[in-house]
């Protein structure tokens, strides 16, 4: 009897702390809109369409990104439901698919959306839902501004960063620089411009800017503009473009027979986008480098770019092996799944906020050795170290030390 009875309060004891476990693992798992015990949704919009639509890559690779995870299990035991939704780089079509995002498929969090113009036409309606808006491919330095809207931070070096920088290097070999510029007519370009402008200011030297043309994206080429800035007299050309129209302006440079130093934004320093102007035309050109290449010699045994390459291989046959671009958008979905590995089982849109300002010092696959995230919850510049490139016809030679600014 006695012991049956010890038994009893044995199982009764068991049943007891078991049952205190699982409401105790219950209590721990927080989900908002878009996560489950199975699954979290994400979304995202890009150009798959329209005068951008090269950076369409990003979401296939997203895509991608995710079958591969979630054929493996997922991340902490969940799906993850991506929707890669095209805005053409169109601020009203960004606005209608960010809408349906949240409010029909009621994503968890957005990542990777690409644009000043269309991210800033959605940027009050994300923060005022208390949506994550993160890692945008933009470095407008908007984005900079955890103190009153937290639930938006860049993915790539603020415009202002990188035109310091720049501007730096100029007067460091030109100190007498005479400086064209051809900019990108909306917040992008400006951004770019105004910090670059206000360094050769500040200098109080001989440097100056000499001539200036801007350029909407709808416009077939940008060839009058070329043709007026090569007539300036200018031995800099500023080059703030984006896509097609860098493309364009790098052989055009070449076809009038001008010869001037040319500084390119970051974004624009692709192999898709230089493979389009020629190689050879975009020999001398000065970048900003941050990251690493695909489909070169230097990069091929990196352990990164061969993983990339055995997701492109398998997922992605129809992408070439030196689509930078696609290799940016492997690095971001990398991120966003570190994110979400970080916030466990506290899927809440406040926690994926907290877990992404709090990626200082993690290294994506797309990065150089010695740069890394920067982003703490008070200042969310993406990342303070950069290296000054020149591309040699072939690829970028790389300077030995990187600047912090």
């Amino acid at each position: 009897m006695k012991s049956l009875l010890s038994k009893r309060v044995i199982w009764a004891t068991a049943a007891a702390l078991l049952l205190t476990a699982t409401n105790v693992s219950a209590a721990e798992k927080k989900y908002d809109t878009g996560a489950t015990d199975t699954e979290i949704k994400l979304g995202q919009t890009v150009p798959h369409s329209g005068p951008g639509s090269l950076y369409g890559v990003l979401g296939r690779v997203g895509e991608a990104y995710f079958q591969m995870l979630n054929e493996k299990g997922g991340i902490n035991g969940r799906k993850v439901k991506f929707f890669t939704m095209d805005d053409a780089y169109s601020a009203p079509k960004a606005v209608e698919a960010t809408r349906r995002l949240v409010e029909q498929e009621e994503v968890l969090a957005l990542f990777g959306s690409l644009g000043t113009a269309p991210q800033t036409a959605v940027h009050k309606y994300l923060n005022s839902k208390g949506v994550p808006q993160l890692l945008l491919n933009t470095g407008a330095s908007k984005w900079n501004d955890p103190k009153n809207n937290k639930w938006t931070m860049a993915g790539l070096p603020l415009y202002p960063t990188e035109a310091r920088i720049l501007a730096k290097y100029v007067l460091s070999v030109k100190p007498n620089a005479k400086v064209a510029i051809l900019y990108q007519n909306d917040d992008f370009g400006r951004d770019f411009l105004g910090p670059f402008k206000q360094v050769l200011a500040d200098a109080g030297g001989n440097a100056k800017v000499v001539a200036e043309a801007t350029y909407d994206l709808t416009e077939p080429t940008i060839d009058s503009q070329l043709i007026n800035l090569s007539k300036s007299g200018a031995d800099v050309f500023y080059n703030i473009s984006t896509g097609k129209a860098s493309s364009q302006s790098i052989r055009k440079v070449v076809e009038l027979g001008w010869k001037p130093l040319q500084l390119l934004s970051a974004g624009s320093t692709g192999r898709s986008i230089l493979s389009a102007a020629g190689l050879e035309n975009a020999t001398g050109i000065v970048a900003i480098r941050y990251a690493k290449e695909v489909g070169v010699p230097r990069w091929e045994k990196d352990p990164d770019v061969m993983a990339f390459e055995e997701l492109r291989k398998k997922y992605l046959p129809n992408v070439d092996p030196d689509n930078t671009i696609a290799f940016a958008g492997y690095g971001q979905v990398v991120t966003m799944a570190e994110i979400l590995r970080r916030c466990g089982d506290d899927l809440t849109r406040a926690n994926v906020l907290k877990q992404a300002a709090s990626l200082s010092g993690f290294h994506s696959p797309y990065m150089l050795d010695g740069v890394t995230y920067s982003y703490t919850p008070d200042d969310y510049t993406p990342m303070k170290t950069l290296y000054i490139s020149i591309f040699n016809g072939k690829d970028w030679d790389i300077s030995d030390r990187p600047v912090t600014e």
